[in-house]
């Protein structure tokens, strides 16, 4: 499985199995920057923030691990836990203020942190299995979509 985000018009990011992050040229296909750390997990979901400052890599550890796009190193201060998504390919995302992040896990549970103190903010039940993904409306922010392995797709308010 691959997880994959654009950083800007210019660099695009990809993450995979192999546990490595790797930052993409948009215009040739050859790895501008390999992080290949051996205290890293799989990888098979990444996002970036709406200001283009952090991309939020969801790791088979069943932390969700942040990194700053200028530099693509680790922040340490920001490590989202809580939810267990080891062994399944669940989705995280940004709300479109950053102020939150959000994530699936293998229990069919949506959790919500929030961004400044990396505590849950919010956690339920959305799915009757694996819940894989879920992202804010951009444009009705207070709303939230989710799906699940249940074959659902749930509109939560």
């Amino acid at each position: 499985s691959t997880g994959s985000s654009g950083i800007n018009a210019e660099y695009g990011v990809s993450t995979s199995d192999d546990k490595s992050i790797r930052v993409w040229d948009w215009d040739i296909p050859v790895d501008r920057k390999h992080i290949a750390d051996p205290g890293m997990h799989s990888i098979p979901s990444c996002t970036i923030s709406p200001t283009g400052k952090w991309l939020a890599c969801q790791s088979m550890d069943n932390k969700i691990t942040v990194f700053a796009t200028q530099k693509l190193r680790v922040n340490r201060k920001k490590v989202f836990k809580g939810h267990m998504v080891a062994g399944y390919a669940c989705q995280c995302n940004f709300s479109p203020d950053s102020a939150y992040l959000v994530s699936g896990d293998a229990d069919g549970r949506c959790f919500i942190w929030d961004w400044k103190t990396t505590k849950v903010y919010k956690r339920f039940k959305a799915h009757e299995g694996v819940c894989g993904g879920c992202t804010w409306l951009p444009h009705e922010t207070s709303k939230l979509l989710t799906c699940g392995w249940d074959g659902k797709i749930k509109l939560w308010d």
